[in-house]
């Protein structure tokens, strides 16, 4: 029998990118042997004895032929178990089994079990969109992932739920209709949250409408009990909903990571909270095969950090450049990949390590603990959060007393604010005024003389850096959009300086 060569498009997920893969299959006489080749890993050598049962429990014959199969380019490394589909298509292709004329307009991709299930696997949205730049036709994609594939308009989506499905639409057959949406369960989690729920608390309530309507990181210290968490929590339900393009990335990013539980778009904005023994590449992305971090996972949302000050040193360092540019660039093995980090920071933190240092209860730290456990945070990223808060004990009667405010309500004027901003904005990256660089701050923020002195004073005094002085404009500005002014005054500025200066000075002598 002669050499028969099959050749079957699929995609690795690269980082949170799609890179096209072809599967190569060649069929010869020979000793029974099948090799995958490619620079491949793990899951994908392991894909051989997968692909071997579920083409046999699915009525196909396997060839007892010499077998090899190339995953190209093979430059570019392959893991997951994504691969299966191609790999099986392209051995029953090779053997006469399906006819060859279905590959050269179909991309598949999905995870085989051995009854000749296809499963889902992480990365089908990348997928998606690789198969429409590549100029495919369509994507084979396991049934439960399909809604999420059919979000890449121009693109057919061919729901399967087997191998067996899989060979009768590259047949020709009709191709199955797509499963029905199902409402994520993150949007009633969230729903469930409001700022009713909080009792006292106006200074800070006031200071978490400013960061959501500004998109501005947020550092609150307070002895523990005081309603720190409680707060942060509700933040994302003062947040304007995802627009249509940041719900792609939001989906993109998790599906990469493979934490995106339901089919179908990413309706509500991200809140992810790490606990404080997480790595540096666990939090800002890494690893051995470079996959995102909770910053990347928080893109377009809340990253909070509870117990700020005992998060290793290292890992609150990795968070300046992400902070900063929006994005971090993770290098491994001659490539560079580019993970999205646009997230607003929120931190807490107790004010010592006992946790009552400056409450009514006494402090029984020592000043050298006191010392130690501020130094924790470095001045360079405090420097670049926008708010810095103190949360106090709510008094008794605070408890007792009605709630002060609704999260429709507050939801209503950052929107006003986030509409304003973007007229502003229209011309230029930002979105907010919590993602101005220096340049777009003297660009658009427009000030009063008095305001002026009053920020040029508190930064020849000292108290501000540079990068601090563009902060507390931002916020400023922040201010001026809730109340309806496109200029910023005196006492938006002094609101701005009282919300960044109220603990940054303590915070910084003992560093």
């Amino acid at each position: 029998m002669a050499a028969v060569l099959s050749r079957v498009a699929t995609f690795a997920i690269d980082g949170i990118d799609p890179r096209p893969v072809w599967v190569e299959v060649d069929v010869r006489a020979g000793l029974p042997t099948f090799r995958v080749v490619g620079m491949v890993g793990t899951a994908v050598r392991e894909s051989r004895d997968r692909v071997r049962a579920a083409i046999l429990n699915s009525g196909f014959e396997f060839p007892a032929r010499r077998i090899t199969a190339n995953l190209a380019p093979a430059s570019l490394p392959k893991v997951g178990p994504g691969f299966d589909a191609g790999l099986a298509v392209g051995l029953l292709a090779a053997s006469g089994q399906l006819p060859a004329e279905g590959l050269e307009r179909w991309a598949v991709f999905g995870e085989l079990s051995l009854g000749g299930e296809l499963r889902p696997c992480r990365g089908v949205l990348s997928a998606a969109e690789g198969a429409r730049r590549s100029g495919l036709k369509g994507l084979i994609v396991p049934r439960e992932r399909a809604r999420e594939a059919a979000l890449v308009e121009g693109l057919e989506v061919a729901a399967v739920r087997s191998l067996r499905d899989m060979a009768d639409v590259l047949d020709g057959g009709a191709l199955p209709e797509l499963p029905e949406p199902v409402e994520p369960e993150d949007a009633a989690s969230q729903a469930s949250l409001d700022l009713s729920d909080v009792r006292g608390h106006a200074l800070p309530l006031r200071a978490l409408e400013i960061a959501a309507a500004g998109g501005h990181n947020l550092l609150m210290e307070g002895p523990p009990g005081s309603g720190k968490t409680m707060l942060a929590r509700r933040l994302p339900t003062l947040l304007p909903p995802l627009t249509l393009d940041e719900a792609l990335e939001v989906t993109r990013i998790h599906s990469a990571a493979g934490i995106h539980r339901h089919p179908g778009l990413a309706r509500t904005r991200p809140f992810r909270g790490p606990h404080h023994t997480i790595s540096a590449s666990g939090l800002v992305g890494g690893g051995h095969v470079p996959a995102p971090g909770e910053a990347s996972l928080a893109h377009h949302g809340v990253l909070f950090l509870d117990e700020l000050s005992e998060f290793s040193r290292s890992s609150l360092e990795a968070l300046r450049q992400p902070l900063e540019d929006g994005h971090v660039a993770i290098v491994r093995g001659q490539r560079a990949l580019l993970f999205p980090t646009r997230f607003m920071l929120v931190a807490a933190t107790n004010p010592c390590p006992c946790g009552f240092a400056g409450s009514d209860r006494a402090c029984s730290c020592s000043d050298a603990e006191l010392a130690r456990h501020r130094r924790r945070l470095s001045g360079p990223l405090l420097d670049r959060l926008d708010l810095l808060m103190t949360v106090a004990r709510p008094t008794a009667e605070e408890l007792r007393s009605p709630a002060a405010v609704t999260s429709a309500v507050v939801r209503e004027r950052v929107l006003a604010a986030r509409e304003r901003q973007q007229r502003r904005l229209r011309d230029c990256d930002a979105r907010c005024n919590g993602q101005l660089d220096a340049r777009l701050v003297r660009m658009h923020v427009r000030t009063d003389e008095a305001a002026q002195r009053a920020l040029a004073r508190a930064y020849d005094a000292g108290a501000l850096s540079a990068r601090g002085h563009d902060r507390v404009l931002r916020v400023a500005s922040t201010i001026a959009d809730l109340d309806g002014r496109d200029h910023v005054g005196l006492d938006d500025v002094m609101q701005s300086l009282a919300l960044r200066l109220r603990i940054a000075d303590s915070w910084e002598a003992a560093a």
